[in-house]
């Protein structure tokens, strides 16, 4: 099993993942780190557990429009606006691909 050191708000920490996953974990954290900092200077320091759980709560905010997208055939969105993409797979393979998502953001918050 690696660790992955992560900067978070300015605070680090070590988050376990398997081997050949750090890069990805990184990039997960990365992601992470922004939707704090964005909470953070839109509401203030208002304590680091609260800046984590609204800046879950944005990540799970945009999970859920993308599994509502693609379930209605209309594609990912981009930050920069809806994009015209092809067709998402069909039948359990997205639902699947999603579900794997999700599992991996909620074990990334519990090593937190």
């Amino acid at each position: 099993m690696a660790t992955v050191n992560l900067e978070i708000n300015g605070r680090s920490y070590a988050v376990g993942c398997a081997d050949g996953q750090e890069k990805r974990v990184r990039l997960l954290g990365q992601q992470f780190d922004g939707h704090v900092r964005q909470v953070a200077s839109d509401v203030g320091q208002v304590g680091e557990l609260r800046l984590f759980l609204m800046a879950a709560l944005m990540l799970a905010d945009e999970l859920h429009d993308t599994r509502q997208r693609l379930e209605e055939g209309r594609g990912p969105v981009d930050q920069d606006g809806p994009q015209k993409a092809p067709p998402p797979p069909s039948g359990d393979g997205v639902a699947e691909a999603l579900n794997a998502v999700a599992a991996r953001i909620e074990k990334i918050c519990q090593g937190l």
